[in-house]
């Protein structure tokens, strides 16, 4: 029998080989060669593939592939060689593809991994070591492993969910890609009421958190921030930290979206305070994702929200001012880094229906029109998802 470390000894078997196959669901049984030829293109094609996966290139002949590499690896080369899309275009669709399951994954999986942890931590009952582990950003082997394990058995549970989701987002895409696409409903030009909502404080809670309570913080906010942004039917686009972006076809419902976010983090014993800013205009939408000056305006007006409030700008406001139930108050005027002079309103719930708005902006009030009660799921009594203004155009 050969002893550990001597020279006939086999090389010891890393803990990732043990479920490498069991996640893909195929047997590395095939090489670099293999597929390009089985998918018909050049190995300079099939680097070109691989690489917009995000994945490194390979240049050894060893078994790492398996027969569904060689299916996707053919199914775009059949969407080039039948003139679907040209070569560039389905190599960036390859990426956008490649950088959404990655997040996705390492989201789940670290997702699985605090469940874990919490469960062994609840497990083994010693205080000492539980806050131990409440600073550990690192899971142990035991987590990772066991991390492993449930991942393996949920894969195949999984997979059907991601292409039903991936479907019904594209749906919705195309939806609102149709929408903004009819002069006659929506003009020349994408409008969007656009919302940022920024955590107080944040800053002063990373320097006294660890980073396991904060990374929960920050999955507490954004989950929060997710059920209020689509009970009223806007589009959570990012999340970055310790803020959101949203947007709205209707300002309605991004008010009622923004004094939402602002209610329920008050009323939750973990959350510090929100800040909102919003704007109304046109917007560019690129890869997922908006910009421009629209885009700047609002995220500018959060800078210089109070902690608890929303400001609008002067577009936002005067549509709003024409709907009972909410009360805006016109404030000073102010210059904007990078967007020059604007004059915003406050934002707040009417206090009564007959309440109109204090801003120089307001008009005619039009009847039966009122926003939505708050919506906290974490409070204490939590209540059924508010819906959004009636009058309000859903941005799905």
């Amino acid at each position: 029998m050969t002893e550990p470390g001597s020279l006939g000894a086999e090389p010891a078997r890393r803990p990732s080989d043990d479920y490498t196959e069991q996640l893909l669901g195929r047997p590395l049984e095939l090489r670099r060669r293999d597929v390009s030829r089985a998918a018909e293109v050049s190995l300079l094609s099939a680097r070109k593939f691989w690489h917009a996966l995000g994945f490194p290139v390979v240049d050894t002949d060893d078994e790492l592939f398996t027969e569904a590499d060689q299916k996707a690896l053919t199914a775009v080369a059949g969407i080039v060689r039948d003139g679907l899309l040209d070569e560039q275009t389905a190599l960036a669709m390859t990426r956008a593809f490649a950088r959404s399951a990655d997040r996705l994954a390492g989201w789940q999986s670290q997702l699985i991994a605090e469940a874990v942890e919490a469960h062994m931590t609840a497990a083994l009952g010693d205080e000492g070591e539980a806050a131990e582990g409440e600073t550990r950003s690192v899971p142990s082997i035991e987590t990772a492993t066991e991390t492993a394990k449930r991942l393996s058995v949920l894969t195949d549970r999984l997979e059907p969910l991601l292409v039903y989701a991936w479907r019904r987002h594209l749906s919705a895409t195309v939806s609102r890609m149709l929408a903004d696409a009819d002069p006659e409903s929506y003009g020349m030009t994408k409008m969007r009421s656009v919302g940022f909502a920024d955590l107080v404080n944040f800053t002063a809670l990373v320097r006294r958190m660890s980073e396991r309570d904060l990374a929960r913080l920050v999955s507490r906010f954004e989950a929060l921030s997710a059920d209020v942004i689509t009970a009223h039917g806007g589009r959570l686009i990012k999340t970055v930290g310790d803020e959101v972006l949203f947007t709205t076809m209707g300002a309605a419902p991004a008010a009622a979206i923004a004094l939402d976010l602002v209610e329920a983090m008050a009323q939750d014993d973990v959350l510090p305070d929100v800040r909102c800013g919003m704007a109304r205009g046109p917007i560019i939408s690129r890869l997922g994702d908006v910009f421009g000056t629209t885009v700047n305006r609002a995220s500018r007006l959060t800078a210089v929200a109070q902690a608890g409030t929303v400001l609008v700008d002067a577009t936002m406001a005067r549509e709003l001012a024409s709907l009972s139930g909410f009360e805006l108050t016109g404030q000073r005027r102010r210059i904007l880094r990078g967007v020059g002079p604007v004059t915003p309103s406050l934002l707040r719930r009417a206090t009564s229906p007959a309440r109109r708005s204090t801003s120089p902006v307001a008009a005619p009030e039009v009847a039966g029109s009122s926003p939505s009660t708050p919506w906290a799921p974490w409070a204490p009594q939590p209540s059924r998802p508010a819906r959004s203004h009636p009058d309000s155009r859903t941005d799905t």
